[in-house]
């Protein structure tokens, strides 16, 4: 039996090259994207959060905690990581976007094998060719760590990766997981796969 794992979804981005949209709320199917993710998750853990900076109240109309970044301006997916590792109660926290509807049945159950196995304190994704950052799990121990490395001015999510023991989840037969909303004809894509 795996131990509990929180899943934090970040929908604090700005969604610049889709216009500015709010991603999590853009609908595939006819249902926002973030309906999806959760209808995948629900069956997959009981703790589940979301990190979002705009339309808060339509987020917590889905009844689960809506955190915010602790910093002003859209800092990118780490502050995210922050907020939500800061609400986190289990020693794990896996992150996903809000816009990569696919996920496995066994996602979760598949980055709490890796970090079993490897003892690692961050388990990222790999698609069988590259590592996929914002989906990981990680240690809610690491987050003084990530303050402090925030407070310097840092903000890629590999750099802070490297400070720390990571090792790959072979996602390397579920390539789909990562295909996500970053332009409109990413539409198409989707809704070929979902419908």
């Amino acid at each position: 039996m795996n131990p509990p794992i929180t899943a934090g979804i970040l929908t604090g981005g700005r969604g610049r090259r889709m216009g500015g949209i709010d991603k999590g709320l853009a609908e595939l199917d006819g249902r926002p994207l973030i309906e999806h993710l959760l209808e995948r998750l629900r069956p997959q853990t009981e703790h589940i959060l979301i990190n979002a900076n705009r339309n808060l109240e339509r987020y917590r109309s889905y009844g689960l905690p809506v955190v915010t970044d602790p910093v002003e301006g859209h800092q990118g997916p780490l502050a995210g990581f922050i907020a939500l590792l800061a609400a986190c109660d289990d020693d794990c926290l896996a992150v996903l976007p809000c816009d990569s509807p696919l996920l496995p049945e066994d996602y979760l159950q598949r980055l709490a094998r890796a970090q079993a196995h490897s003892g690692a304190d961050i388990v990222v994704a790999h698609d069988g060719e590259r590592i996929q950052p914002v989906h990981a799990l990680i240690g809610r121990h690491l987050l003084a760590d990530l303050k402090s490395f925030m407070d310097q001015g840092e903000r890629k999510i590999d750099l802070w990766y490297a400070r720390h023991h990571w090792e790959p989840a072979d996602f390397s037969d579920r390539p789909e997981t990562f295909i996500n909303l970053n332009r409109p004809e990413d539409y198409a894509r989707l809704e070929s796969l979902t419908s």
